[in-house]
């Protein structure tokens, strides 16, 4: 037995013990799994959500066209670090402390996450890119444990966070591939008549000889088709594949490959957006030379909305928003509701939709449940199984809860917002996070807080906080007891 062969099995018997397969799940449905997560990008730029985005992004819009798009699907927080957790573990990020990134595991050791789940249903496990859930950080010349090795994956090679976030190296296992000994200047978008945060936003600071911020989705994209291709060519016997793809983009700084400058219409932005939708094809492409494309899964998201403001909109003619209020960050729909696709032929019809309420914390579930593994009674406290949607009537004979509540966080003000089916409740006045003012402190005569009825309201422009007491008291009612006897 080779170590690589020792390590696996030992840690799939360690998983076992937490995560037992259950002999329910047919191969159809342990398809190989690609889960694609882009960064910033807006519930408004894919025209299949918003018919009025300028930007034309084939394909994507052909993922939507072959399977389907879910029309009410949220991260599980506005801001990348909130959103990541919450997606791995199947818990609200407001539940723990995530600030604690920079140089300590958010997931604690031997929580399951998605990728747990995956190896103890069989898969080969994979992860390329954006991490943004902390690693152990003593020296960049030592291990990096806490990271995706350590938390379910076979493997790894990405960053520690995002591309305007120092210090910028590759890491690969828990190592990094070169420390980063060099330096980048810093640069913000009022230099491009932007917002600062916009644009070629970068954080001066340390950065490894092999990394050109220019080449980093390329690279995640030439690392994941590798992935595809070594495990198409492997006797893999029954091991499906699931391999995680987090890009950097359109997260700032803004560097859209050299063919799309100037091609979206839609500045920097736009382009960088046209560039994740080419990565994202390759990939696809990828797929079918491998000949796994009727086999796979595809999953696409973005971890939180995007940052654009009212002048984006006057001076691009484009609402990365869309129909949303707000931007990344916010209490408000654009900070959290996402695009959601996902294609799986022959099992999720062709251009079908979704109006069931999702929450990004709910694929830990969906997965146990579609691959048939028994999580423990600790894993996934705020995921609810969503798989009767992908298995249409196959599932008939299943119970599954439909979700119907919702408890979010905004990403800097310490605003909760709470859904219970067409109902919305803020617990203040504001956005809770990039937009201004992001908290209001209530003046006399003025509502404590915001209620929206997103059925005849999407845009949450009017606030029925003073005239609906009933709502308001039912879902304080709901927030109070998801927060439990503690509060937050």
């Amino acid at each position: 037995m080779t170590r690589e062969t020792h390590t696996r099995a030992t840690r799939v018997l360690c998983l076992l013990a937490v995560a037992t397969v259950i002999p329910v799940a047919t191969a159809a449905e342990r398809p190989h799994v690609v889960f694609v997560l882009a960064d910033d990008m807006g519930y408004g730029d894919l025209r299949p959500f918003n018919p009025d985005s300028r930007l034309v992004l084939p394909r994507l819009e052909s993922l939507a066209a072959d399977g389907m798009r879910f029309t009410d699907a949220h991260a599980a927080g506005p801001l990348c670090h909130m959103s990541r957790y919450g997606l791995m573990t199947g818990e609200y990020p407001w539940r723990i402390d995530v600030s604690v990134w920079p140089d300590t595991p958010v997931i604690a050791e031997g929580r399951e996450t998605i990728a747990s789940v995956a190896a103890a249903a069989g898969y080969r496990t994979a992860m390329v890119g954006k991490w943004h859930c902390g690693f152990r950080e003593r020296g960049y010349d030592r291990p990096l444990p806490g990271g995706p090795v350590d938390r379910g994956f076979d493997s790894f090679f990405g960053m520690r966070a995002s591309t305007d976030i120092p210090p910028y190296f590759y890491i690969r296992g828990r190592r990094a591939v070169l420390p980063p000994t060099g330096d980048v200047g810093g640069s913000d978008g009022t230099e491009e008549g932007l917002a600062k945060i916009q644009g070629r936003f970068i954080r001066a600071g340390k950065i490894a000889p092999d990394v050109r911020l220019e080449d980093v989705i390329g690279d995640f994209t030439d690392e994941a088709v590798a992935v595809i291709e070594r495990h198409a060519a492997a006797d893999a016997g029954d091991e499906p594949l699931f391999l995680y793809l987090a890009y950097t983009a359109p997260h700032t700084p803004w560097l859209p490959s050299e063919e799309f400058v100037g091609a979206s219409g839609v500045g920097g932005y736009g382009d960088f957006a046209m560039t994740v939708d080419h990565e994202v094809g390759r990939v696809l492409d990828a797929l079918d030379r491998a000949g796994i494309a009727d086999d796979t899964l595809v999953i696409f998201s973005s971890d939180n909305g995007p940052v654009w403001y009212d002048a984006d909109v006057e001076r691009t003619g484009h609402d990365s928003a869309g129909p949303l209020r707000g931007m990344k960050g916010d209490i408000w729909e654009a900070g959290h509701r996402m695009p959601l696709l996902m294609r799986w032929p022959g099992r999720i019809a062709a251009g079908s939709a979704s109006d069931r309420l999702v929450c990004f914390t709910d694929f830990l579930a969906t997965f146990a449940s579609l691959w048939g593994v028994a999580t423990g009674p600790e894993a996934g406290p705020d995921s609810v199984d969503f798989s009767d949607v992908l298995l249409g009537e196959r599932a008939s004979s299943q119970t599954t809860e439909r979700r119907t509540e919702l408890v979010l966080r905004g990403g800097s003000a310490p605003l909760f917002g709470v859904r219970d089916g067409r109902w919305k409740l803020i617990d203040g006045l504001g956005s809770g996070g990039f937009s201004k003012p992001n908290r209001i402190r209530p003046r006399p005569g003025m509502p404590a807080g915001q209620l929206y009825d997103l059925r005849q309201d999407l845009g949450e422009t009017v606030n029925l906080f003073g005239s609906r007491p009933d709502v308001v008291a039912r879902l304080t009612e709901i927030l109070d007891r998801a927060q439990g006897p503690e509060g937050e």
